[in-house]
């Protein structure tokens, strides 16, 4: 029976952007794959090794780790809290750009040195990078743990500062926030399971190849 791979990819708005670098590295989806009143998960591709699954952006590395998929498309971001040894990352696409960052009100940030701090609560949804990056400059930071909503955080009494994804800052300006501390800027890669890759070189980094090329061109088209 011929293998069949999985590519896993995110649901959202970063779809729009990742399709014209799969259909530049050859790969056309299913027409069903963009009925929104189609309720599968899984479609096939114009490759016929290769099948594609639609997940929560957060869940692509779960898939992926697991070896429920071989290949995926990961925002940084999501790569980064899930740090598992066994995605290998080796392709930025460049789309989805956006930064991670430290925000707080207004008058918080006016009174407020970054310097000073030793212990803090941050409401986030990357309880894991938030902690890491405050313990390496000797902070503690108590996580709480929130999967949307960050910016109501502050001012609902929760704590004084976040961790989130800034992409234009509008959304921290309408709730009264503003960037003190940049953590990371996040972009979404191409991504492989290292088992299926060591047991398929071939199929697996002919993809990595082509996506790579595509990505290239498609920015190179761009500029």
């Amino acid at each position: 029976m011929t293998q069949k791979f999985v590519l896993a990819l995110p649901k959202g708005r970063i779809l729009d952007q990742i399709l014209p670098i799969l259909e530049g590295a050859g790969l056309a989806l299913e027409p069903a794959f963009f009925d929104g009143k189609d309720r599968r998960l899984r479609f096939t591709t114009s490759d016929p090794q290769l099948d594609v699954i639609r997940v929560r952006s957060f869940d692509v590395a779960t898939f992926l780790a697991y070896g429920a998929a071989h290949m995926a498309v990961a925002g940084s971001d999501v790569l980064m809290e899930f740090d598992h040894p066994e995605i290998y990352a080796p392709v930025d696409l460049r789309v989805g750009t956006c930064r991670l960052a430290v925000a707080s009100p207004q008058d918080v940030a006016d009174e407020d040195d970054p310097k000073s701090w030793s212990h803090l609560r941050v409401a986030t949804k990357y309880p894991n990078i938030t902690a890491q990056h405050f313990a390496n400059r000797g902070v503690q930071a108590e996580c709480i743990k929130l999967n949307g909503a960050m910016e109501l955080a502050p001012g609902m009494g929760l704590c004084r500062r976040i961790v989130d994804l800034v992409e234009t800052g509008s959304t921290l300006v309408a709730n009264g926030l503003v960037e003190v501390e940049h953590i990371a800027d996040i972009s979404s890669r191409f991504a492989v399971n290292r088992a299926a890759f060591k047991t398929h070189p071939d199929v697996i980094g002919g993809w990595i190849e082509r996506v790579r090329e595509a990505a290239h061109q498609y920015h190179d088209g761009r500029d």
